[in-house]
């Protein structure tokens, strides 16, 4: 288990040198993203209003923030259970050049595919306390607030050596998740 302070845009070889288990920090310019936003853009067929190519790393959160002085000001982040949106994470894998995603839980099968073939890793928060992180996230700006709302659109966020998160699905296909799972299987007899 080795600790990783990566910069975005992730690279491939990024990727390539992290498993199961390790640990990582980001700086960068990152996105969040939530089912509205993905239903908006890959069941509704509307357009990503930006590109990903500088922001590669996607975030499943809804953060919440307050309007204070003509700026957004973040008062609580906090990662979201990814399972949830494994409808739309292979295409997001795809479509957008991801090579990290963050949140909390685990992806399905179909995406953990695509992440394997697109050299793409998730990674879940070590810990759950939403406000540790607050003085290493800016808010650089909001895209679809009107169509999506405050919690579903997607914000643009700069951050500064954001973690630590652990590895749990690296790009050769192996979930942490899972291998603890058999395991404890193993282990149960």
């Amino acid at each position: 288990m080795a600790t990783y302070h990566l910069t975005v845009p992730l690279t491939e070889q990024d990727v390539e040198q992290l498993t199961i288990g390790d640990v990582v920090y980001i700086t960068g310019k990152v996105f969040t993203c939530r089912s509205r936003l993905q239903r908006y853009i890959f069941d509704e067929k509307n357009t990503l209003p930006f590109s990903t190519e500088d922001r590669n790393i996607l975030i499943h959160n809804g953060p919440i923030v307050i309007k204070e002085d003509g700026k957004w000001k973040l008062m609580s982040f906090m990662p979201t259970s990814s399972i949830r949106f494994e409808k739309w994470g292979a295409d997001a894998v795809d479509q957008w050049g991801l090579r990290m995603i963050i949140g909390k839980t685990t992806m399905g099968e179909e995406t953990m595919a695509m992440m394997q073939k697109k050299k793409c890793v998730h990674v879940s928060p070590q810990c759950v306390s939403p406000n540790l992180w607050l003085d290493s996230i800016k808010i650089d700006d909001v895209e679809l607030f009107d169509e999506l709302g405050t919690i579903e659109a997607t914000w643009h966020m700069d951050v500064n050596e954001l973690g630590p998160f652990v590895v749990d699905i690296d790009c050769e296909g192996n979930n942490l998740y899972e291998s603890g799972r058999q395991e404890y299987l193993a282990n149960r007899k």
